[in-house]
């Protein structure tokens, strides 16, 4: 037994440095995907924002060949921008507090926990994305 304890800790460092190389590697790749990813959505954002401009033009355009006057074309292209723009500013801000991991907080903490914001103050997202509290 005393023999085969000695070989166990012989051979502890370099299982442990074979599973911190392996961390490594893969740590190593994870990283160039992440910056091929993050180039990638960079990309995508500079042809959906070229696609969304070309397909408001196309519909202001189409508005004032019906009829409407450029001024109030374009005031309604406006407008239904600054909805969008305010729909997913109040979604943003009904999000960040799911940024604050409180649940996971209250379970590997020893001490007790204040209340987290997202906790009463917006039960209806709660119950809408199936996270009902316990």
């Amino acid at each position: 037994m005393p023999q085969l304890l000695l070989s166990l800790l012989q051979e502890l460092p370099k299982l442990v440095g074979d599973r911190v190389e392996l961390l490594s590697l893969d740590l190593r790749r994870a990283s160039s995907a992440l910056g091929q990813i993050t180039g990638l959505v960079v990309v995508l954002a500079i042809l959906g924002v070229t696609a969304w401009l070309l397909i408001w033009g196309g519909v202001l355009v189409a508005l004032v060949m019906v009829g409407l006057p450029p001024e109030a074309a374009l005031l309604l292209g406006i407008a239904i921008n600054l909805l969008g723009m305010w729909f997913a500013v109040s979604r943003i801000r009904a999000l960040v507090p799911k940024l604050l991991l409180g649940t996971i907080r209250k379970h590997l903490t020893l001490t007790p926990m204040p209340p987290m914001p997202d906790d009463a103050a917006h039960p209806a997202d709660a119950a809408a994305d199936g996270s009902e509290k316990a």
